[in-house]
């Protein structure tokens, strides 16, 4: 009572409209996964309901019927709700909320990349996804490259992630400069494919997936395997970071948590250390304990 007496707005907000104002604080790809998540049929019973008198069963029906979606977007209306103060206290406390268990992902790996490629007879399809197994770009990313994203002089691949808005830097060497020997010089690397919506890049990967007797991957699993390969390789994972424009360890851990490693035995690692030999000569330092990546 003391609440809607102070916020009269308060006695009929409802779920509906947290949704819509969410939707205005989002743009671009983000835009399109909310809106997405926001049609979702189980959240249908919440919609005309007060914020004020949901109650916790209200929550735990919806996510009973819900999915993994369902209960990752519906917490974070939950969440948006509390911190504009819609609500006074939560309405299920964060323990008690379903363990969100994502489908287990599994990277590609390099026979059936090879699959793929040999079964793809146009060159522009063949190059995409040959670059997407040389950088573990995105499939949206490298899509929307341009020629300006090269610098071919110092070998460096740069551009800004859609997703995240950091920047994605890679210096590359003989087999990516191969491929975009391949591509146009000026203008989109991909002119076509930066035409296609994401979703029928993938349903085009699925079907030639399919095609091949190919299962469980999509073309995020080209990250999954570019990290996999870094890590067997003992590429450092401040690189890694630095490659895929991600801003979490976890992420990396995550991504390849499958990679299996062979450690050098402590003898071998000790002599090369005595010996100076650094296994990334770009890195090696300049001074008193600063790389010379990181100088320039």
């Amino acid at each position: 009572m003391y609440w809607k007496a102070g916020n009269p707005a308060a006695a009929s907000r409802t779920w509906r409209h947290v949704i819509d104002e969410v939707l205005k604080l989002k743009s671009g790809n983000t835009l399109i996964r909310w809106r997405t998540a926001s049609q979702d049929k189980s959240l249908d019973p919440l919609r005309p309901l007060v914020l004020l008198e949901t109650h916790s069963h209200h929550l735990l029906r919806v996510l009973e019927k819900g999915s993994v979606s369902t209960n990752l977007y519906l917490r974070r209306l939950h969440n948006f709700a509390l911190d504009m103060s819609w609500l006074p206290w939560p309405v299920l406390p964060k323990k008690n909320w379903p363990i969100i268990r994502f489908k287990e992902k599994r990277a590609i790996t390099h026979e059936e990349h090879e699959a793929i490629v040999a079964r793809k007879p146009n060159p522009e399809w063949r190059a995409f996804y040959e670059l997407l197994w040389a950088t573990g770009g995105s499939q949206s990313d490298v899509a929307s490259l341009t020629a300006e994203h090269v610098d071919r002089e110092n070998r460096i691949l740069s551009y800004p992630r859609a997703k995240t808005a950091s920047v994605s830097r890679l210096r590359y060497g003989p087999e990516v400069e191969g491929i975009l020997a391949r591509l146009p010089r000026a203008g989109r690397l991909f002119p076509r494919l930066a035409l296609l919506h994401e979703k029928h890049r993938a349903k085009l990967f699925r079907r030639r997936c399919l095609g091949l007797r190919i299962h469980g991957v999509s073309l995020h699993s080209y990250r999954y395997a570019w990290l996999e390969r870094a890590r067997r390789a003992g590429y450092p994972e401040r690189f890694a970071q630095e490659v895929l424009g991600h801003n979490s360890k976890a992420v990396h851990r995550a991504y390849a948590r499958q990679a299996k490693v062979l450690l050098p035995s402590l003898e071998s690692f000790e002599k090369a250390e005595a010996g100076h030999i650094l296994p990334f000569p770009e890195v090696a330092k300049d001074g008193p304990g600063r790389p010379a990546a990181e100088e320039a």
